[in-house]
């Protein structure tokens, strides 16, 4: 179908795909229908709420390949739910008593958009959801579709999300840099916190390459430049358990044997455990517009720092996050390609009048398509049944926790 305008924006947390996705969204759009009009929310759903909006110009699609080499996103990201009218009002985005849906609904109507193209995770894109059934409801055919952006990689059915696989390269660079504070003082311990709520795919991730990374390089042991010393010796992730008892006892024999542990975990490791202590003793567990407890407040890193500084005795304790890191980069060449196959059904997908969540559908044979919305969920766990990730651990020496069930 011919299509006059669409609209893009991108929403939630920073990832490596971000920039691209809207590149090539810009670059597709021109190469097979350059007629239609395209305009870019400044800063998600409250720029839609605002009407706050760019035309894309001669210029910027011409020039729209300059957006491939860099991180962020150049339209602006925040984190707005519109059914979280509390929050909207408090924010100043609506009036009291505004439906922020609503509100949202009559600015694409004012602003003629027939298609609108979410770049998010799954809380940006199952509310992009909630304002097409809105629009529907109402009377008015708006086309969603959107592209799956975490560096979770944890959106449910889709097999990679956007930006995860530059984020394991980026956070991976991050601690190859980091771990040579290991000479700086001796029983050195690394904390080394990877972003992840509930999955651990990222910080398991980040630790193939890293380790990987490791085998191109050339060591002198004599003057204690060791493998060894520089290597992961623990992971931790949400999707198993931790039997703190038996790693401190392994890890104590690699710290009694080369005077430095490096420990990678996700920032969810742990954390139920750590909210209920801060609860508590009567603290207060600070959370965003969607219900997620904010991590920076909880602090993961923090808190294995203290339990295994003690049982290590660690002389010295070193808490690193590449999260912001890792999550601001451009996207690199596997990214890139990834991103540039999803756009391009993106825009088939809007041309024939199909909404959903472009990815690799893990339910019908990672077919790259639409997914219908009802569909999309986040929470997706880490397989730590993985092949890669089973080898790894026993590259490390470390044995596979038994199993967390999760569900969605």
């Amino acid at each position: 179908m011919a299509i006059k305008k669409v609209a893009l924006l991108t929403a939630g947390g920073l990832a490596p795909c971000l920039s691209t996705a809207v590149g090539r969204l810009i670059e597709r759009y021109t190469e097979v229908s350059p007629e239609t009009e395209i305009i870019a929310y400044i800063g998600g759903y409250k720029g839609l709420l605002l009407g706050d909006s760019i035309e894309v110009d001669a210029e910027i699609r011409e020039n729209a390949s300059v957006l491939y080499k860099h991180g962020g996103s150049p339209i602006g990201n925040s984190r707005v739910k519109l059914t979280n009218v509390k929050d909207c009002e408090k924010r100043g985005l609506v009036q009291p008593g505004q439906n922020p849906l609503e509100v949202a609904a009559e600015q694409l109507i004012k602003d003629g958009v027939e298609v609108l193209h979410t770049i998010g995770g799954d809380d940006t894109n199952t509310t992009a959801a909630d304002l097409a059934a809105y629009l529907a409801e109402n009377d008015y055919k708006l086309i969603v579709v959107g592209l799956p952006k975490t560096i979770d990689n944890d959106v449910f059915p889709i097999q990679q999300s956007l930006g995860a696989w530059t984020a394991a390269d980026e956070g991976a660079k991050y601690f190859s840099n980091v771990v040579a504070e290991h000479n700086a003082n001796p029983r050195m311990l690394i904390i080394h916190e990877v972003m992840g709520r509930s999955c651990g795919w990222l910080t398991a991730y980040t630790a193939k390459v890293y380790h990987e990374n490791l085998e191109e390089l050339d060591f002198l042991p004599n003057i204690g430049l060791s493998k060894e010393r520089k290597d992961v010796h623990a992971i931790f992730i949400p999707e198993m358990e931790i039997d703190i008892a038996a790693e401190a006892k392994r890890l104590g024999e690699v710290m009694d044997k080369v005077d430095n542990v490096n420990i990678f975990i996700s920032e969810g490791a742990g954390l139920e455990s750590i909210i209920k202590e801060m609860e508590a003793a009567g603290e207060e567990v600070p959370r965003d517009a969607f219900g997620h407890a904010k991590l920076d407040a909880v602090n993961p890193g923090v808190w294995f720092g203290k339990q295994f500084a003690e049982l290590l005795g660690a002389e010295k304790v070193l808490i690193q996050k590449s999260g912001y890191f890792a999550r601001a980069a451009a996207s690199n060449e596997a990214d890139l390609k990834l991103i540039k196959e999803c756009c391009d059904v993106a825009v088939e997908s809007a041309q024939a009048g199909v909404g959903g969540v472009v990815g690799h559908d893990d339910d019908q044979n990672f077919e790259l398509r639409a997914i219908e919305f009802p569909r999309i969920a986040g929470g997706k766990p880490f397989n730590i049944d993985e092949p890669w990730f089973g080898e790894l651990l026993a590259d490390i020496g470390q044995t596979k926790g038994a199993k967390v069930e999760t569900s969605h």
